[in-house]
């Protein structure tokens, strides 16, 4: 199956080329680069530049897969509105991929905490074990990430934006600061998934941090007349 990934709810703005083979994944084409704002601005271009580099047309592609969080509400809609459109276009399924399996799967351990940095105290989770969810995507405060993280296997793995927040020399955990997904394991997610069950739309564990006005432009604050 050769798959277009694409991630831009994270650190990272990433668009690859894959062929994928049963278990066997292969790089084709691949544009990814740090970037926490413009996703916008350069996804079109590094979409197409994946796919020049892959030898291939656009034409040629099979399935499509984004990340649909959790992570940036921005980035999360750029990447979304980005796949689908294109998926319409080329009349090819697109799927949604979770931020949180997606780290998980960047990893080869029997217990991983997926762990992305949500500000304001939080982190989003998901724990798994040999390779299994154990429970659904939360927020968490980090007190109580700490809790869950100190009840796994004290050489367990944790990956990604808030590895680092629960860094703790006392643990043999391995701690990997990834700033998204690899997007090998996009690729083997985008593959495996069904398109029936993993539609492209949003994952939020959280409301927006910009929240609507409470007045309309001209009228009195409360108290005034």
């Amino acid at each position: 199956m050769r798959v277009l990934v694409i991630d831009t709810a994270l650190g990272l703005c990433t668009a690859g080329v894959f062929m994928v083979d049963g278990g066997a994944v292969r790089e084709l084409g691949l544009r990814s680069e740090p970037m926490s704002k413009g996703h916008s601005e350069r996804l079109a271009g590094f979409a197409r530049d994946a796919v020049a580099g892959s030898g291939l047309r656009f034409a040629d592609l099979d399935r499509i897969g984004v990340i649909v969080g959790p992570g940036s509400f921005t980035g999360l809609r750029v990447g979304m509105a980005f796949a689908l459109g294109l998926g319409a276009a080329l009349d090819r399924p697109v799927v949604g991929l979770s931020s949180l399996d997606a780290l998980a799967a960047s990893v080869e351990a029997a217990s991983v905490a997926a762990l992305i940095d949500a500000r304001r105290g939080q982190v989003y989770a998901r724990f798994f074990a040999h390779g299994v969810p154990a429970g659904g995507p939360e927020a968490l405060s980090l007190e109580a990430g700490a809790e869950r993280i100190a009840g796994l296997a004290s050489d367990a793995t944790l990956v990604g934006s808030g590895a680092a927040l629960f860094d703790d020399p006392a643990r043999s955990a391995s701690v990997l600061s990834l700033a998204g997904p690899t997007p090998a394991a996009l690729a083997r997610l985008t593959a495996k998934a069904d398109p029936e069950l993993a539609p492209a739309r949003p994952l939020y564990l959280r409301a927006p941090d910009a929240l609507p006005p409470t007045r309309t432009p001209g009228q009195a604050r409360p108290g005034r007349g």
